[in-house]
């Protein structure tokens, strides 16, 4: 399974090959050089979706935030499945070594 986060461009490098083009994007502050050469018309400000440090695809503001509330309801699904001790050892099998 393959998980593209969206960030914000906040940076782009002055590479003239367009091949090696990179930026700085801010994901909920923290910021990432990623590879922009996907992208061809990228943007400081444009929100784009981020694979493995490569930008895959610009999207709208309003579907970053649609994504950002869904991986929150994951999370919060993810806490209550285990319990707000987390203490997450209680949920790993040890194997029975005799």
């Amino acid at each position: 399974m393959c998980l593209g986060v969206p960030g914000k461009i906040e940076k782009i490098s002055g590479n003239d090959d367009p091949v090696f083009v990179t930026g700085m994007v801010n994901f909920g502050g923290v910021l990432r050089e990623v590879c922009l050469a996907g992208i061809r018309d990228a943007k400081v400000g444009d929100w784009v979706i981020v694979h493995a440090g490569f930008a895959l695809n610009k999207l709208k503001e309003e579907e970053a935030f649609e994504v950002f509330d869904y991986l929150r309801q994951i999370s919060e699904f993810g806490r209550n499945e285990l319990g707000d001790d987390k203490d997450t050892s209680r949920h790993t099998e040890k194997a029975d070594t005799g």
